[in-house]
Formats: structure tokens, C-alpha cells, sequence
């Protein structure tokens, strides 16, 4: 893996808020190795909002905003973790 998966998955797994830690950490574990550059770029901007806004889009609470629509976000929603880590 190179050095920017490795931070990539290092930030997805370390969140601060347990749920997203394993939601996004399963997640980049299972699918960073495959990402193509456009991907780990949206990615690196879903890790860059706040955990809350991503969690309420992830749970159904809240309706994705248009500017934040994309493939890998369409995958992280889909996304089957395991709640046991």
C-alpha cells in the first residue's frame, strides 16, 4: 500500500467517534487497495467533513447534498461493516 492509502486508512480508522471508525475504517480497509486516484480524492474529502454530517447521510437521517454526491459515496452507503469491529 502506498504512503497515501496508508494515511488515508490510518485516518479513516481513528475518527474519534466509534461508529465512524469502524464504518470508515472497514470501509477503506476492504476498498482503498482498488481506488483509482479521482476516487481516494473523493475519499480524502469525505474524511475531511465532519463525522456527524457523514453518519446522518449514512444512517438516513439526512439527504446527501448534491456537492457531495459521488461513486464512493454511493459504495460507503451500501457499505456492510461489521458492528463488532
Amino acid at each position: 500500500m502506498d504512503d497515501r492509502r496508508r494515511k488515508l486508512l490510518f485516518r479513516a480508522q481513528r475518527r474519534g467517534f466509534r461508529e465512524m471508525d469502524l464504518i470508515m475504517g472497514q470501509f477503506a480497509n476492504a476498498n482503498l487497495a482498488g481506488m483509482e486516484p479521482a476516487e481516494l480524492d473523493e475519499f480524502e474529502r469525505l474524511l475531511q467533513t465532519p463525522d456527524w454530517e457523514v453518519y446522518a447521510w449514512i444512517i438516513g437521517n439526512k439527504s446527501v447534498p448534491p456537492n457531495y454526491a459521488g461513486p464512493v459515496l454511493d459504495q460507503l452507503l451500501s457499505f456492510k461493516y461489521d458492528p463488532r469491529g
